[in-house]
């Protein structure tokens, strides 16, 4: 059985990788660039027009809502530049000083049709027809091989339709909640105690260094995001956008009230080196309610990213269980700084910093604190496209068209229940 495995192995492997984006992104860049350049060679007066499989291989990107973005702005910049050089060829023809002049021009052009990151494309246009001596000719085949490859590209994207990047989001949100998890044990067992003010400062660098791992999840989101757009095969891609969103926005919440959590600690053992933080029986406390909590946010991370109403019920259910213990070691936690307190008065801001900030983990991982979350994004998300299309709205009242903020409200409540 081993040896099946192992031999097995590397077409898991392969197997798994088939969704990677440099992998996929490199398949579907190469098949679009190699059918714009066979159609080319049959409808293009060029002898080899490699500007179709070009603009092929920059049209074709991960997500369809970028294909077609891009395919656009890309066109528009190809032609744009065909038109400046075909001016210029009319007027002074092409000279050392010319030369400059046309990349000055058709970057203002670029500019104003609003091209974005194809402003360049704009002035490379120009310089390439400039450059040759029949212009009419070498235009027209820019802008039909431009043309081809454009279509080819977006073709290839409805024939090949990019992946949905939800569950690769959805594995980073949990990774970056288990991280965070980790973080929180640690800390709750050295707090429980006699922590060196040296390793209660490593805390703090390592709570600080989890920014670097929400950019990172944040990153993956957005393409996740973007994946949602156009994408016939999603059916609630708002929906999805918003719950993923609003759960990175939760989590990083807690990565920062933990990193208050963990300088108050550190402040905590400058004062009272070399005893312990606490007296043993609040340090117990102490670890647990943190390990409490950091179990919650775990299940939180995983109710985010369960879609299957089932799976969704057994996490929420779960989450509301952590919850709730954690909330009652948390009331034991503060009965035990108060009696603390009445007999040492000593550092009684660090220890009500430390249950304040307890409290807003807690209130940032509620059910209920997320449902009204939700909830609000999608109607910002409604306001902000109702004032984009006011005339879609209008149509859909005429007609007695649901929206979506009424479907996925509906849905944000049956999930809340």
């Amino acid at each position: 059985m081993q040896d099946v495995r192992q031999r097995a192995a590397p077409l898991v492997r392969l197997v798994r990788r088939h969704r990677d984006p440099v992998v996929l992104q490199a398949l579907r860049s190469a098949t679009a660039a190699s059918i714009a350049y066979v159609v080319a060679l049959r409808l293009s007066p060029e002898a080899l027009p490699l500007t179709a499989p070009l603009t092929a291989l920059l049209v074709v990107q991960v997500t369809l809502y970028a294909t077609l973005t891009n395919g656009v702005r890309r066109v528009t910049a190809v032609v744009a530049g065909v038109v400046v050089a075909i001016v210029f060829s009319l007027l002074v023809g092409l000279t050392w000083w010319s030369l400059g002049l046309l990349i000055v021009a058709s970057l203002g052009v670029g500019h104003l049709v609003r091209v974005d990151e194809y402003v360049p494309e704009v002035a490379i246009s120009a310089m390439l027809v400039l450059g040759v001596t029949t212009v009419g000719d070498t235009a027209w085949a820019r802008v039909v091989e431009t043309l081809i490859g454009a279509f080819v590209g977006l073709g290839c994207n409805l024939l090949l339709p990019p992946p949905v990047w939800v569950e690769e989001a959805g594995e980073s949100i949990e990774g970056l909640a288990r991280r965070l998890r980790q973080l929180m044990l640690r800390i709750g067992e050295e707090a429980a105690g006699r922590t060196p003010a040296e390793q209660a400062a490593a805390r703090l660098h390592e709570a600080r260094r989890l920014d670097h791992d929400i950019v990172e999840v944040d990153a993956a989101l957005r393409q996740a995001e973007e994946s949602l757009r156009l994408n016939p095969r999603v059916r609630e891609g708002l929906l999805h956008r918003v719950v993923l969103r609003t759960g990175l926005d939760t989590l990083e919440i807690c990565t920062v009230v933990l990193r208050v959590i963990a300088r108050s600690l550190t402040d905590l053992a400058k004062e009272r080196e070399p005893h312990p933080l606490f007296p043993p029986a609040t340090g117990e406390v102490v670890e647990q309610v943190l390990s409490e909590m950091a179990d919650a946010v775990v299940s939180f991370a995983v109710l985010v990213t369960t879609h299957v109403s089932l799976d969704a019920d057994a996490a929420e259910a779960r989450l509301t269980a952590e919850l709730r213990q954690a909330a009652t070691t948390r009331d034991k936690f503060a009965q035990l700084l108060l009696e603390q307190i009445q007999h040492d008065a000593r550092q009684w801001q660090l220890h009500g910093a430390l249950l304040t900030e307890v409290n807003r983990i807690l209130d940032e991982l509620d059910t209920e604190h997320r449902s009204r979350r939700l909830l609000e994004e999608l109607d910002r998300n409604s306001r902000e496209e109702r004032e984009r299309r006011p005339w879609l709205y209008g149509v859909r009242e005429r007609l007695r068209i649901p929206g979506r903020l009424r479907r996925n409200r509906a849905a944000v409540r049956r999930r809340s229940r």
